[in-house]
This record gives structure tokens, C-alpha cells and sequence, in this order.
């Protein structure tokens, strides 16, 4: 059965094209089901099933288990335009759906335990590392509770972040594990005023084993066999993968600020709101940083694709720059959703008003780690400096 379900989808693999239009096709009704997925803080069901009927699940999985084993800029492309019709949906897929691009960096047996079965199991996850990490006999014991699980009530599984420590209890690496589900429990403690719909619930564990062979080194970058597509930094495919669907949620603003304000009248004079000058700088400097922050990110990808089809590793000073670039998207996108949101002036703070709900989600969007412009400007200008690099990120630290 595994060998049939893989021999139709790798012959029948989509252009990047043709998944973007799929996407792009679903803007209206993910808009029109924003609020109501944002009351139930939790994205349904059937809108993840649409996502992988669509075939999003797959672009990133590996060709021996079902997937399409393609370039992730497709997959980010894909979140581009989700991100325009719900915010919470598209993070969602994006949080769900990056985690298969990660098993082409991890021993076979780790797919197989997964995929073995169903080819279209979801994995969730909570990298931050909060927990307990010991070493014992043929892996490691993981204990703790780790915060924002985005999309868990759609995972089988679960990638946990931890840090390995040695005697001394220094950390000397950061590992992802792959938890089963029935080894954490889901704690419904995601109240927020943003992405509120995406149901980043915490996950507790008291005392899971995991096998040597569901465990990897979110550090430990080096080259083997693995295919072209999975050369990229673990980091660089994560970090840009946030970085693009906020640049959905920034454009998703763009567009209804323009169908608002194209039939809009100024309330004191009667004229039409399009031809305020105001509104018409303000609406295109919007739209000059979302396209610049897009094109930094199709140069990242298109440079380090080159790399990766040279059989060579993106280089330690490619990366820190381009993890800078990547961080700083978040906050390009959310000054530009400010910038039109001034705009709006009164009618914009009302809930009934969908920009609100896009400079909401822009905001919480823009405040996770891999959009954290500060700290990476730091890391990247004390490297230009000194060439020091921030610890557990780009190599396991040095210990005398």
C-alpha cells in the first residue's frame, strides 16, 4: 500500500506554480471563517484537511514517504498567500507542515516509526528548551512542559526541544525530539490577543523515553547524503518559513485596506477617500517594505538553492546574515499593517473590521523568536566585530 501511495504522488507532483494557485484559490473562504476560527481558538478540522488534499503536507516530506521532496521557497510561496485569508490557518500550516522538511535531516527509522503506516500522520511541536533532557541506555528521557504547541490538536506526534548537558550541567547541544502523543498531554492555556485561532496550547511531559533514532542535533550542521533539498540550515528553513507567512498576514492587510478605502468618503468633506494623498503614501510605502522583505527572501533561497546543488553547506557567515534578514521581516511587515492601520481611523478598531484582526496577528506573529530583529543584529554585529557567535546556534560550544 505504502509503495502504490508513493508511486502516485511522485508522478503526479505539482508545479510550484500550480500549488501557489491552489493557495491563492482558498484566500476568500479561509477570510470569511477568520473570525469565527479565532473565537474557537482552534483551527477545524476540515481546513487542515483542505491544506492536504491541496498537497501543502507534502512538499516538504521526502519522496520515499509519500512527499515531493521540493525546494522549500515552493512551500513558502504556499504560506504567502494563505497568510492573506487566515492568519491562524496559515500558521498552522506552516508549523505543521515545516516539521517534514525535518525528517530528511533524521535517521530513516524516524519517518518510518511516523509514516510507516500513514504517510499523512501530522507531527506538532514546542522547540523552546524548557524541560529536563537525560541521556540513558539507547537514547534519552525527556521531562517538563513546553509552551505554545501551535496546531496540537492536529498532532500525532510532537517535536520537543531540549538542551543536552554535560556533567556540570552546561549545555553543550540542543536536540529536537519526537514525542508520541500519548506521551504528553495538551494543557488548553492559549489566551491571547493575537493568533488567537491557532490553538498553540502547552504540552506537559512527565517522563517520556525516546530512542536514540527520534532525536537530532538542531545545531550539528555538516554534510552526508542526504538529498540536495535537505542541505539547508535546520534554523535558515524554520526562521524563514515564520518569516514567510507573516509576510501573508502584512499583504493579507494590504488587500482589505485596498477594498476599503477604494469606496470610502471622508466623512467631513464627501470626497473620495482613494485620492487623500495621505492614504495613498501611506498605502504605498506598505506595500514597498512587504515587497522588499519578500525579495530578500526569494534572494536567501535562490543563493543558498546554488549552494545546496553544489553539494556544499551554506557558510557560517552566509547564514548569520541571512538569519538577520529573516528576523527582520516580522518587524518590515508589522510597521507596514501599522501604516495603513492609521489610516483607518475610528471604523478600524471595531471588530467587525478584519484589518484589526490582521494588525493583531502581525503583532504576535512578529513577536516570536525567529523575529527577533534585536538579538540578531546583535549576534550578526558582534560577529562583523569580533567574530564571536551567539551560543547553541550556529555550532556546539567549545568547552576547555
Amino acid at each position: 500500500m505504502q509503495t502504490a501511495i508513493l508511486a502516485q504522488n511522485v508522478s503526479e507532483i505539482p508545479t510550484s506554480e500550480e500549488l501557489v494557485a491552489r493557495a491563492k484559490a482558498m484566500v476568500p473562504g479561509l477570510r470569511a471563517r477568520a473570525d469565527a476560527i479565532e473565537a474557537a481558538r482552534s483551527v477545524p478540522h476540515d481546513v487542515i484537511a483542505m491544506f492536504r488534499e491541496a498537497g501543502f503536507f507534502r512538499i516538504l516530506q521526502p519522496k520515499k514517504y509519500g512527499g515531493w521532496e521540493m525546494n522549500p521557497v515552493v512551500f513558502m510561496r504556499v504560506l504567502n498567500e494563505l497568510g492573506r485569508g487566515c492568519c491562524a490557518s496559515a500558521w498552522n500550516m506552516m508549523i505543521l507542515g515545516v516539521h517534514n522538511w525535518e525528517f530528511g535531516v533524521m535517521d530513516e527509522r524516524a519517518a518510518q516509526d511516523v509514516w510507516g503506516e500513514n504517510d499523512e500522520t501530522i507531527i506538532a511541536s514546542s522547540y523552546p528548551p524548557m524541560g529536563e533532557l537525560t541521556r540513558v541506555e539507547g537514547g534519552w528521557r525527556l521531562k517538563g512542559r513546553w509552551p505554545t504547541s501551535s496546531g496540537s490538536d492536529h498532532g500525532e506526534w510532537a517535536f520537543i526541544g531540549a538542551l543536552e548537558r554535560n556533567e556540570k550541567g552546561i549545555p553543550v547541544d540542543r536536540y529536537a525530539l519526537l514525542v508520541k502523543r500519548e506521551d504528553y498531554e495538551i494543557i488548553d492555556d492559549w489566551h491571547t490577543f493575537g493568533l488567537a485561532g491557532t490553538g498553540s496550547k502547552s504540552l506537559l511531559i512527565k517522563n517520556a523515553f525516546i530512542p536514540d533514532h527520534r532525536a537530532h542535533s538542531m545545531i550539528d550542521y555538516k554534510m552526508d547524503d542526504r538529498p540536495t533539498n535537505y542541505l539547508f540550515p535546520f534554523a535558515m528553513i524554520f526562521y524563514s518559513s515564520v518569516s514567510s507567512v507573516i509576510l501573508g498576514f502584512a499583504q493579507g492587510a494590504i488587500d482589505v485596506f485596498i477594498e476599503q478605502m477604494q469606496v470610502r468618503q471622508d466623512n467631513g468633506t464627501g470626497a473620495a477617500t482613494r485620492l487623500n494623498p495621505y492614504v495613498k503614501d501611506r498605502l504605498a510605502n506598505a506595500v514597498a517594505k512587504v515587497r522588499a522583505s519578500r525579495a530578500r527572501m526569494e534572494q536567501m533561497m535562490a543563493h543558498c538553492t546554488q549552494i545546496v546543488e553544489r553539494r556544499e553547506l551554506v557558510t557560517t557567515d552566509d547564514r548569520i546574515h541571512y538569519m538577520l534578514d529573516m528576523a527582520r521581516i516580522g518587524r518590515e511587515c508589522e510597521e507596514a499593517v501599522l501604516t495603513i492601520y492609521k489610516c483607518t481611523g475610528a471604523r478600524g478598531v471595531y471588530k467587525s473590521n478584519p484589518i484589526q484582526r490582521y494588525l493583531r496577528d502581525t503583532l504576535v506573529g512578529a513577536n516570536h523568536i525567529t523575529q527577533d530583529a534585536d538579538n540578531n543584529a546583535g549576534a550578526l554585529g558582534a560577529y562583523l566585530l569580533s567574530g564571536e557567535l551567539p551560543p547553541l546556534l550556529y555550532e556546539k560550544p567549545k568547552l576547555g
